[in-house]
């Protein structure tokens, strides 16, 4: 059974392409693209762009321990919704996945019940106590596509430097989530005016960029790769970009909450506008889209962090961080980036698919003839309003809930099935 997608507008960034073209898949893979292609079923995408199956390299699906906020299979649907069709999880999950059985526990729960493709990654050390590497080579013979502490930096430097030697040696990215506790212990926003007049604990910028000052000189230490998460300071991306200069092989990424929102939305003492590292202020916003405009920032993830309503409807100061992004990246990529002309929609496209997929080394993010038939068609013109009741996530803590965003995805596709139709 074949699908052809036509009158659609293929980008696909690895290969240059931004032009009117058809797309023709079979047996999970794309046959051809060209003009007048015909298959058994046929989308008609006109008035659409059609582009890889974006791929997200941070997410939270929260499964084992934590179902009630989100499981694989609701994450999975979350994703499809957005256009996504390959994500990495992240390993603080209950139990954490720091050895063989857990990352083999994840992709066999994928393969029972995602629709989209599910890769984990697995911790940097054993619990995330950040004091014993985990057995990495073993980790990636078994499927970890990375190796991760999210949610902790790890406190030692010594131990951080064999991290990333390990990971170095067994040809995983590290991708670090950096905070100095000691710093940021007891904040629960961004350090700041805003924390002052409202009487909320801050979390100063330092916590975060000195932590990615002392990664990316381990890094150098260690003469290995380092991937840098969420990135949302001035300072930060300053330091990621000397880094680049230097030559180093530092990547990072951002999210779209870090553009499109500040610290003045914590003024409600909304608990959806909590989350770690916090929102920063205007001259942060500004920094974070020049980072993706001159590249300094390689790639846009979520961080999807779901909670139940009862974890978030309490005191701002004692409700988790996080919020859920899968259902509305791509929109808010569209309304904040690409609509101001800040960036092209290819540069957007190439920020969402090829760009995250080539730093965790994945068969994603490309439409090319014999590969993986993994699509996402969209409106980049439709308008729609988030909406609690719409989401598929199981959580539906999400700050951009009433707003009207740009972008609709119309169609995914995974392994040449369609996984979510609007």
């Amino acid at each position: 059974m074949s699908l052809a997608i036509i009158n659609g507008h293929l980008i696909e960034p690895s290969l240059g392409l931004s032009q009117p073209m058809d797309l023709l898949m079979e047996a999970g893979v794309v046959t051809k693209i060209g003009t007048g292609l015909r298959g058994d079923e046929t989308i008609d995408a006109r008035g659409c762009i059609v582009c890889p199956g974006l791929v997200d390299i941070h997410v939270h699906f929260r499964e084992p321990g934590y179902e009630s906020k989100e499981t694989i299979a609701s994450g999975s649907r979350a994703a499809a919704r957005g256009g996504v069709t390959t994500v990495v999880t992240m390993a603080n999950t209950n139990p954490v996945i720091d050895h063989a059985g857990m990352v083999e526990f994840v992709i066999r729960r994928a393969r029972e019940t995602a629709c989209i493709k599910v890769l984990p990654a697995a911790c940097a050390t054993k619990g995330m106590k950040g004091e014993e590497i985990t057995e990495m080579a073993e980790l990636k013979e078994v499927g970890a596509v990375a190796v991760t502490d999210d949610g902790r930096d790890v406190a030692s430097s010594a131990v951080m430097r064999r991290v990333l030697q390990y990971a170095e040696m067994a040809g995983l990215v590290c991708m670090t989530h950096n905070e100095d506790e000691s710093l940021a212990e007891g904040g629960a926003m961004n350090e700041g005016f805003n924390s002052t007049a409202l009487g909320i604990p801050g979390i100063p910028k330092a916590a975060e960029e000195a932590r990615i000052d002392r990664n990316i000189r381990l890094a150098q230490l260690a003469g290995a790769r380092l991937h840098i998460q969420h990135v949302t300071s001035k300072e930060g991306v300053d330091l990621v970009r000397r880094a680049k200069a230097r030559g180093l092989r530092v990547t990072c990424e951002t999210a779209p909450h870090y553009w499109t929102l500040t610290d003045d939305a914590v003024k409600t003492f909304d608990s959806n506008a909590k989350m770690n590292p916090p929102l920063r202020e205007q001259e942060d916003v500004d920094a974070i889209i020049e980072g993706i405009k001159d590249g300094t920032i390689d790639c846009i993830a979520t961080d999807h962090a779901p909670h139940t309503p009862t974890e978030k409807e309490v005191e701002f100061a004692l409700a988790p961080f996080g919020i859920i992004g899968l259902e509305t990246s791509l929109a808010l990529t569209i309304t904040g980036l690409v609509e101001p002309g800040h960036i092209t929609i290819e540069r957007a496209i190439a920020l969402m698919t090829v760009a995250p997929a080539r730093i965790c080394g994945l068969d994603a993010g490309v439409l090319q003839e014999g590969s993986p038939a993994d699509v996402a068609v969209f409106d980049p013109n439709a308008a729609w309003e988030v909406k609690a009741e719409d989401f598929a996530s199981r959580s539906k803590n999400s700050p951009f809930i009433g707003r009207t965003l740009r972008g609709k995805v119309r169609h995914t596709i995974c392994d040449g099935q369609i996984v979510y139709s609007a």
